[in-house]
């Protein structure tokens, strides 16, 4: 299983994934999930994946694969004149690579299933969030959804739900994302840090921080006890139940 987040903010975009892609009693292994292209002043591209790992790992690489040589291997998300353009790009490849494993392997409908958040910026178009799914459509971010989940999703989302604010700065929306994996790293073993942190800045037309988050991260750490901390004081403040 696996967890990752896309939200969409006045001031441009936040990606936020784990890399677990195992867990047992003496199995637990890693593989990142969050996958990044730039050309700086032309286009800043990022892509989470949830699912079958061999789909997610074939999907990239043949985005990789194509991006060496564009002039023979179109469509590319890097020639690519829009952001729904590139959008349609991975889908289809998506779409065509669960097709290819299916011929050859097991007939369950979800054995080789993917489901990505895309998101970024090309030249002359605005910042864009998507979320596409195995069969290779889509749809975008708007204000009324302006965040993607995908993976183990329930845990999170209480928090996104009531906290989400489109205007808030980068730093709280990394804060807002950091509690919503606490709480599902809490409730599910499938999920785990590290975690890997992205910010793009809208206008910018380049990646912004990126950073790798260990578990004995000082602000991962704050967050995550001061999270606990403050869930405690909150329930301890609530009115006693009259039985």
């Amino acid at each position: 299983m696996t967890y990752c987040v896309g939200l969409q903010l006045e001031r441009g975009l936040v990606f936020l994934s784990d890399t677990r892609t195992n867990a047992g009693i003496d199995n637990i292994s890693t593989y990142r999930k969050m996958h990044t292209w730039e050309v700086p002043g032309e286009r800043a591209l990022v892509l989470m994946t949830a699912g079958n790992l061999a789909t997610t790992q074939a999907v990239v690489s043949l985005l990789e694969e194509r991006n060496l040589a564009p002039s023979e291997r179109d469509p590319t998300i890097l020639s690519a004149p829009t952001m729904f353009q590139a959008a349609r790009t991975i889908g289809q490849t998506l779409k065509d690579t669960i097709v290819q494993q299916r011929e050859g392997g097991p007939t369950a409908g979800t054995t080789f299933n993917a489901t990505m958040i895309f998101g970024g910026q090309i030249k002359g178009g605005p910042a864009r969030l998507f979320m596409i799914y195995p069969e290779g459509n889509f749809v975008e971010a708007q204000p009324d959804t302006p965040f993607f989940q995908i993976g183990e999703t329930k845990y999170g989302r209480p928090i996104l739900v009531r906290a989400y604010d489109a205007e808030m700065e980068f730093t709280q929306a990394a804060k807002l994302l950091m509690v919503s994996f606490d709480s599902t790293i809490r409730a599910n073993l499938s999920v785990g840090t590290p975690l890997d942190l992205q910010i793009y800045e809208t206008g910018s037309l380049r990646l912004g921080t990126s950073r790798r988050i260990e578990d004995s991260d000082p602000d991962w750490r704050a967050v995550s006890d001061g999270w606990s901390d403050a869930l405690r004081r909150a329930f301890d403040s609530l009115p006693d139940v009259t039985l």
